[in-house]
């Protein structure tokens, strides 16, 4: 399954503005293709009380890419996913804008669908690095998404 970049627009479009509390983060989608998304979290408006990015605002810019993945990967006529399990472990401070990159494999993608399809559901995970503005990690996560069949 290939995408047209007007698909990838509408991904894109949809993963900053859907929920309004991600549109409150300011989140942007740097680039995207099939099982592969770049995302930033602006300094702004995420500063905690000591001048920090806030430890809700690092979740969050980890847990995103779940969705993406799923709109970029699987055929959502006939999957949706659900988060199951995350965990962050926070390295440093993060004082600047922060990303997250996170690809998944085509082998991996067919064999989450292939399995989805065959059982109803399937696990996967990833773990991801957020990193500031000058590539030093400030938070590591674990992230575990299940794709599950519509009806089951």
């Amino acid at each position: 399954m290939s995408l047209t970049q007007e698909q990838l627009e509408t991904i894109r479009t949809a993963s900053e503005n859907t929920f309004p509390f991600v549109s409150r983060c300011g989140v942007k989608v740097l680039d995207l293709g099939r099982g592969y998304c770049k995302m930033l979290m602006p300094f702004e408006p995420n500063i905690n009380h000591v001048n920090m990015m806030y430890a809700g605002a690092l979740y969050t810019i980890a847990e995103l890419p779940g969705g993406v993945i799923y709109t970029t990967s699987f055929d959502a006529t006939r999957f949706y996913p659900i988060v199951k399990e995350m965990s962050i472990r926070f390295r440093r401070p993060a004082k600047t804008d922060v990303t997250v990159e996170v690809h998944m494999a085509e082998e991996e993608i067919e064999r989450v669908q292939a399995e989805a399809d065959a059982n109803g559901k399937c696990d996967f995970e990833w773990d991801v690095e957020i990193k500031d503005t000058s590539g030093e990690v400030v938070a590591i996560t674990h992230n575990v998404y299940q794709l599950r069949k519509i009806g089951i």
